[in-house]
């Protein structure tokens, strides 16, 4: 787990890039009905708008409402074991991450048919498509991935706080 801003920040940039590209080609290939190199091709075109909208989200909104709910009510700091508290946080950021992003997804569908007055059905039924996908992707495969490269790329102290300001 990131230890400083700094840390929070390459972190966020590395899950955000994780979750919205497989979450993207996951989208597009439930849209289209299967994969294809079509399906790689307008994931990968419409990543770019999603992976900024995400991260603004998940920066500016969804993780400190998350982490902040899941250190009250879920597990303690310096308390509950490390990996209670990954799971309590990464479970804290899927659900309202998943609730924006379908939202997104839904508008983003209502602009390429023009047919906005069905956003709110869309919405509706790519929220537990996405949660399906979106908790065990995070808890199984991105989370850890992404923690190990991570780790790698900054080894624990690494990246320091400039308290000079």
């Amino acid at each position: 787990m990131p230890k400083n801003r700094r840390e929070s920040l390459i972190y966020t940039v590395m899950m955000c890039f994780t979750m919205v590209l497989w979450m993207s080609l996951y989208n597009v290939t439930l849209q289209k009905g299967g994969m294809s190199a079509s399906v790689i091709h307008d994931a990968w075109m419409g990543f770019p708008i999603a992976y900024l909208f995400a991260m603004c989200c998940d920066w500016f909104l969804v993780s400190g409402l998350a982490k902040g709910f899941a250190f009250r009510y879920l597990v303690k700091p310096g308390v509950s074991s490390p990996t209670k508290t990954v799971i309590a946080v990464s479970c804290c950021m899927v659900v309202p991450m998943v609730l924006i992003m379908s939202l997104y997804g839904a508008a983003e569908a209502c602009v390429h048919t023009g047919q906005w007055g069905s956003i709110a059905w869309i919405w509706l039924t790519n929220i537990p498509k996405n949660f399906i996908m979106a908790l065990p992707f995070q808890l199984i495969i991105a989370g850890p991935l992404v923690r190990f490269l991570f780790r790698r790329a900054f080894p624990e102290g690494s990246i320091v706080m400039d308290t000079a300001r």
